[in-house]
């Protein structure tokens, strides 16, 4: 949890392999056991001025043969990509959930749940946002399709900021992943994100906290005996 904790953007699984001394897919398990630690909070409630933006991960044709490529995945084609809606207010926390689409019916219910009331919500110019309840909500687009991006103290460049975070942390340690455990990799990038402003002690102490109540009593008389 020390080693994973102290790298800014993530550990690769053969990365954690070399400096603990096992096999790569032992340290894949490895990892996958402490992201479960990364589960986010579903009583967490942004507040004041929040943004939300929807990003799609995977998908990638360009490297492959034209014969193989699937058509009109180019977008918001879900087609062989998976959708993340991401909410984050700013100074604040980000929350991040994988979706199976990105229709009102979906994203709508989430903000519900996530933002108060009496919030300002930031979104790009997505139909789905149309709906949203604006009896409880003060609801302000940025539309992207005619190259607004910021209006004033009107934009989504904090949540965008984050997909960028994402995304090169999936790029560049994993490198690929399946939709099977994109939330789990999502969940370690939103964790990370709200750690930010942490040490990184403090972050294994978190991390370690999280996982008292996971670990049997064989486990902790091993970790009193090594300690």
């Amino acid at each position: 949890m020390y080693l994973i904790s102290s790298h800014k953007k993530g550990i690769s699984s053969h990365q954690l392999a070399r400096d603990i001394d096992v096999t790569q897919k032992t340290a894949w398990f490895i990892l996958h056991k402490i992201r479960t630690l990364f589960a986010q909070d579903d009583t967490i409630a942004l507040k004041g001025v929040v943004e939300c933006d929807e990003v799609y991960i995977g998908g990638k044709e360009k490297n492959k043969h034209e014969s193989r490529r699937t058509p009109g995945t180019q977008g918001r084609s879900t087609k062989t990509k998976t959708p993340v809606f991401g909410m984050v207010q700013r100074g604040g926390k980000v929350i991040a959930v994988k979706c199976e689409k990105t229709d009102s019916a979906t994203l709508l219910p989430l903000i519900g749940q996530f933002i108060a009331e009496g919030s300002n919500v930031y979104t790009d110019e997505l139909n789905s946002y149309n709906g949203i309840d604006e009896t409880k909500y003060t609801h302000k687009v940025v539309n992207h399709g005619r190259n607004e991006y910021v209006k004033g103290g009107d934009f989504t460049n904090t949540i965008e900021g984050f997909w960028g975070t994402l995304k090169r942390m999936i790029e560049g340690i994993y490198h690929s992943i399946t939709s099977k455990y994109l939330q789990r990799y999502v969940d370690e990038a939103v964790y990370r994100y709200n750690c930010r402003k942490m040490k990184g002690c403090d972050c294994f102490r978190d991390m370690f906290a999280a996982s008292i109540g996971l670990v049997d009593y064989n486990m902790v008389q091993l970790l009193e005996m090594a300690a």
